[in-house]
């Protein structure tokens, strides 16, 4: 059985803990700030912390019966040619790994977390898709990559997006990823704004209902792909379980009731969807959608043979979308030389990924 982990808890449990044991409640926001802004480490002998509160700590925190306080180890650090991407292999209690991603921009950086250690979804050009489904992660794990993120950086009010597009899917772990970012956004912790937040699906469509249904204010990407129910089942298995149509038809109801713009997410594989045609088709099954579509020219994985879609291809397919008022924007292609791009995240130590030995 697994220890309790105390990064698992919401502001709200760990008061209540605190209150079991006899200690005021009042005392959570002083251990809470150590934690998410300071961490574990920093909680042995801390003279700012009243004398119930370091009492619990030492009986509570790190031993036997209690909560464990470790964060994950990081197993392998790699960094990218293009100077501001780094990729983390993280080392999780149980031997499990995951990959989380450190993406710098000018006067900010972006976290990219996993939600899964593996993936159920199965999508064909994906390489956590290509290694399935192996557990859930916590809500602590999920944390502490943030976490990990912030204090890789000189400042740590430089992290600031959240991107849930890292391995798995976040919607299939639905209780935890929410969990996890009602954490995250705790103004008395980590602080990250919920604007700031964005939750990535390959279609889930329960979950998509239920983010509009609990009115969650993070923002949601939806993986498309595919303008009909056969190119998208050829790409993106899960498809079959909610099919096109259907998830249409629930980013309409999410937009009606939330208000929310949504991302749609679309891989360009040369001679598979990156016609002009495959555009129009897209540019009709989203007609009437406050959305903006992200082109991302396919990143190479070791068990896909597809290629990237080319320049030419990728600015017709661009304007056959803006010529039908949607905006589209081609993403920055960043890590793809050390296994850090969209769809290339996977717990490998080796850089087997691009072919290599």
């Amino acid at each position: 059985m697994m220890t309790p982990a105390i990064y698992d808890l919401s502001f709200a449990a760990l008061e209540r803990e605190l209150a079991a044991s006899g200690v005021r409640p009042a005392h959570a926001r002083a251990l809470w700030r150590a934690l998410h802004r300071g961490g574990a480490a920093e909680l042995a002998g801390r003279g700012d912390f009243p004398p119930p509160l370091r009492r619990w700590v030492g009986e509570r925190v790190g031993c036997e019966g209690g909560f464990s306080a470790s964060l994950p180890r990081v197993l392998t650090e790699t960094g990218s040619l293009d100077g501001l991407t780094r990729k983390f292999l993280l080392g999780l209690a149980d031997g499990q790994s995951v990959e989380t991603v450190l993406m710098g921009y000018p006067g900010r950086h972006t976290a990219c977390v996993s939600t899964q250690a593996g993936c159920a979804m199965g999508c064909v050009f994906c390489a956590t898709g290509q290694m399935g489904f192996i557990r859930h992660l916590r809500a602590g794990e999920i944390v502490a990559q943030v976490l990990h993120c912030r204090r890789a950086l000189p400042e740590p009010g430089g992290l600031r997006n959240l991107v849930l597009m890292g391995m798995g899917e976040p919607l299939h772990n639905y209780d935890a990823v929410m969990a996890a970012l009602e954490i995250i956004t705790d103004s008395r912790g980590i602080n990250l704004g919920p604007s700031r937040v964005t939750i990535s699906t390959v279609g889930v469509v329960p979950g998509i209902l239920r983010l509009a249904e609990e009115e969650r204010p993070y923002g949601l990407a939806v993986s498309l792909h595919g303008a009909t129910e056969e190119e998208r089942a050829a790409l993106v298995p899960a498809s079959r379980r909610w099919p096109l149509a259907e998830l249409i038809a629930a980013c309409r109801e999410y937009c009606r009731r939330t208000g929310r713009r949504i991302f749609f997410e679309w891989t360009l594989i040369a001679g598979r969807n990156d016609s002009a045609g495959t555009a129009r088709r897209l540019a009709a099954l989203i007609e009437g959608i406050d959305a903006h579509v992200n082109l991302i020219p396919l990143n190479p994985t070791a068990s896909y043979s597809g290629v990237a879609a080319t320049g030419g291809s990728v600015g017709v397919f661009q304007n056959v979308l803006r010529e039908a008022g949607i905006p589209a924007t081609v993403r920055q292609r960043r890590g793809i030389d050390v296994a850090a791009g969209c769809g290339q995240l996977r717990a490998e130590k080796r850089g087997d990924l691009l072919g290599k030995p």
